[in-house]
């Protein structure tokens, strides 16, 4: 597996991360459906403006070296602790390799105080469902318009266990 690093996301991402979003996307709609695809605006750069710079979203670029592999998109929620990962995409050069399920901890170890993490993904996407569950260790929960192979969703929640954290105090010093 390549190094990798997260990088906040800026606008000027929109320009170098569309292609990559737009690539990585049809790969997986072209494996599934065998046609191009992928949500409103995935390839026109507006998918990334709306969600990456929204101002309650975290966002990353995520580069390999020099090159731009991809991007991911959270929603943390400080009270709640229940976070979304809203959206991550890996151009399909860097796909296959452990980089996704890398990341994946990276973010884990990111938020440590989470206490759920939620995702969605299209039904038909068979590789993200083994991704998010053998992988990643998320749950399918709900799945929603379960007949339509385009309009499926499947929704996926994985709990987290912290181990108890033993200070001086609790051991009887």
């Amino acid at each position: 597996m390549k190094p990798f690093e997260f990088v906040p996301f800026k606008e000027s991402d929109i320009a170098i991360l569309t292609p990559v979003m737009k690539r990585a996307f049809d790969a997986d709609a072209q494996f599934h459906l065998g046609h191009d695809g992928g949500p409103p605006g995935y390839d026109d750069g507006s998918f990334l403006r709306q969600w990456a710079l929204h101002p309650k979203a975290t966002a990353f670029r995520l580069n390999s070296g020099s090159q731009p592999a991809g991007a991911v998109i959270l929603w943390i929620d400080r009270e709640t602790r229940v976070n979304m990962l809203g959206c991550i995409f890996l151009d399909p050069v860097f796909q296959h390799s452990g980089m996704g399920t890398a990341i994946w901890q990276k973010i884990e170890t990111i938020y440590p105080e989470t206490k759920e993490w939620r995702t969605e993904t299209p039904g038909f996407s068979r590789r993200n469902h083994h991704f998010y569950v053998n992988k990643c260790g998320f749950q399918i929960f709900k799945i929603e318009n379960p007949l339509s192979l385009e309009e499926s969703s499947y929704q996926m929640r994985k709990p987290v266990n912290h181990p108890k954290r033993q200070d001086s105090d609790s051991e009887g010093r």
